[in-house]
């Protein structure tokens, strides 16, 4: 049996899983934004012990890699690498968008919301009116390189107009009012990103024996991070 603990701290809230055999066991999360580093070694500690597990039980730790919060990221990166390094584990890194992806097809079905010819579209909320997005089939197959694209008028003719086109995540409050004029664009309104949507694409890598070399894996940040400048009197 294979017990993978997954992290995912990539977008503004927080989760940790703990699948078995690619079915989630436990789950822990949290709707308030920004709680990672308060939360995220609380939550793994109780899912753990909710399976009646020890650290040390665990076959391979999966972690959301990106894109996503600059900080967010670096906080699960390194709650990963701190239990895989002394324990000796493999690390397994699942792509945050394909994860959301796989989120929005259970969520689709759930809710029988599935059109032929579906292309699943998560967008992470970046800076402005931009977004970070990618294209996935039903197979989970990525169509198109994550990017970060600015949402306006003008991107509208980027986007297929012959194929159902499922948009869902944080960066879907700005980029609607656009994407809503797209003729086959259905919006899933109460999506949130979770460790849960994880347990598949960690497995299936497990399997194929897919796991990142510790001492050089980082997160996939897309952007480079930019700190602001203070807004101090004399630090200017």
């Amino acid at each position: 049996m294979n017990n993978i603990l997954l992290i995912e701290t990539a977008t503004p809230f927080c989760s940790v899983a703990l699948s078995r055999d690619g079915v989630t066991e436990q789950v822990r999360q949290i709707s308030e934004t920004n709680a990672h580093a308060r939360v995220i070694t609380i939550f793994i500690d109780e899912v753990l012990k909710a399976c009646n597990l020890q650290p040390a039980d665990l076959s391979a730790v999966a972690v959301s890699m990106g894109p996503g919060s600059y900080t967010g990221l670096r906080i699960g990166v390194s709650a990963a690498k701190g239990l895989c390094y002394p324990l000796e584990l493999p690390l397994i890194a699942i792509s945050t968008l394909q994860a959301m992806a796989w989120g929005m097809a259970q969520k689709a079905r759930q809710e029988n919301r599935l059109p032929d010819n579906v292309i699943y579209c998560p967008l992470i909320d970046a800076r402005r009116m931009e977004v970070y997005t990618a294209r996935y089939n039903a197979r989970m197959e990525q169509l198109v390189e994550v990017q970060a694209v600015v949402i306006d008028e003008d991107s509208l003719q980027q986007w297929p107009t012959e194929s159902n086109l499922v948009f869902a995540g944080d960066g879907m409050a700005k980029a609607k009012p656009i994407l809503q004029q797209l003729p086959r664009a259905i919006f899933v309104d109460d999506f949130t990103p979770s460790a849960t949507y994880m347990a598949g694409l960690a497995q299936r890598k497990f399997e194929n024996n897919d796991f990142e070399n510790l001492a050089y894996c980082e997160p996939f940040y897309l952007k480079e991070f930019k700190a602001a400048a203070p807004n101090v009197k004399g630090l200017r």
